[in-house]
């Protein structure tokens, strides 16, 4: 760590801050120092980067002194109360939480589909809900070529989605489930959503409720999706919608995606798109049953799309298949990604 970057990591102790600190360590991103920050419950505790040891530092506003890139990832209260001070001491940040996402003044980036926001940033930059990450690098090569009308999106997520203490609750659920524990004994006190007023045992099990509800009937969740969607796009006109549901997997978001084009397409000719587009690795023979798994998908950058197929009933329409850990391409790596994209298009300081 000699030349670079100055870069921060806040949440370092959490499940994306952790990951975070893995992608800094494969980073193609000149790095001169990295500090790790937390809560003052976690300053101490050390962890590694590069097999060097660091000591995690309590989060207080200086601690951005001379810090040029900050991600951050704990919790939508820590960045309203911290990225600002971040910003006011120079550095610019990458937030993985949703406070800032629907902010007209902060862009809201996939790499692989908007680099080009990022020329916008006046000192935060917003990383998109993980279901929405991995569905834009998937669906931006389709709107390119053909345009997109409508996107109805289920989603399965992944354990992970909801914080390590999520995963620890699930494993103990199932193990519980499996030594002839009643359902209804089972101890659950996350999930579906921990703001929430009852909660639900996920093993063996699918919720359909990410996030608390809010209008029409939509999840926080859904909504993310929705409004995350048409503004990456920067198109209001698109119709999306989306149903969320947790699904008893520990990491790797999978979705089934419909959508309908403006222009005619043709199944060949998505495939063509998926097997160039930057960020996509195409998994589709049928024949083969060959087609995206969230198992496979774990400890991987990429999005994976597959079972690609033309809706029986209406023209332009077509199913596809998406799958990426949510952890990576969902979170850590994106933010990663931004952090990369800013330097090389000279939009951060040295």
């Amino acid at each position: 760590m000699e030349s670079g970057y100055r870069i921060a990591v806040v949440g370092a102790t959490g499940a994306v801050g952790t990951k975070m600190i893995e992608m800094l360590e494969q980073t193609v991103l000149p790095i001169k120092e990295v500090k790790l920050l937390a809560s003052k419950r976690s300053a101490g505790k050390k962890a590694t980067f590069k097999g060097e040891e660091l000591v995690i530092e309590e989060l207080v506003p200086e601690s951005f002194e001379n810090i040029d890139i900050a991600l951050f990832s704990a919790g939508g209260g820590i960045s309203k109360q911290f990225a600002p001070e971040a910003v006011k001491r120079g550095a610019v940040v990458v937030d993985n939480t949703s406070h800032f996402r629907m902010d007209p003044e902060v862009p809201l980036v996939v790499p692989e589909v908007n680099k080009e926001a990022l020329k916008k940033h006046k000192g935060i930059i917003a990383n998109p809900n993980c279901s929405t990450i991995q569905m834009m690098v998937a669906l931006e090569p389709i709107r390119q070529k053909a345009g997109l009308d409508r996107v109805i999106v289920s989603t399965y997520q992944a354990v992970s989605g909801a914080g390590a203490s999520a995963i620890r609750e699930l494993e103990e659920q199932t193990q519980a489930y499996l030594n002839g524990t009643p359902v209804e004994e089972l101890k659950a006190e996350i999930l579906p959503c921990g703001g929430d007023k009852k909660h639900y045992p996920l093993a063996f099990n699918a919720l359909p409720q990410i996030d608390v509800f809010a209008e029409e009937g939509y999840t926080y969740e859904e909504w993310k999706m929705i409004r995350e969607t048409k503004k990456i796009m920067e198109d209001d006109t698109i119709k999306v919608s989306a149903t969320c549901v947790r699904i008893p997997v520990a990491s790797g978001h999978s979705e089934s995606v419909y959508i309908e084009t403006k222009d005619a397409l043709t199944v060949a000719e998505i495939r063509d798109l998926m097997e160039t587009a930057p960020g996509v690795v195409l998994e589709d023979d049928p024949s083969q049953q060959i087609y995206p798994q969230a198992l496979n998908s774990i400890g991987k950058k990429e999005t994976f799309v597959g079972r690609i197929r033309k809706d029986v009933d209406v023209d332009n329409g077509f199913h596809l298949w998406v799958v990426s850990d949510n952890l990576l391409k969902g979170a850590a790596w994106n933010s990663v990604q931004i952090a990369e994209t800013l330097h090389e298009m000279d939009l951060v300081r040295v």
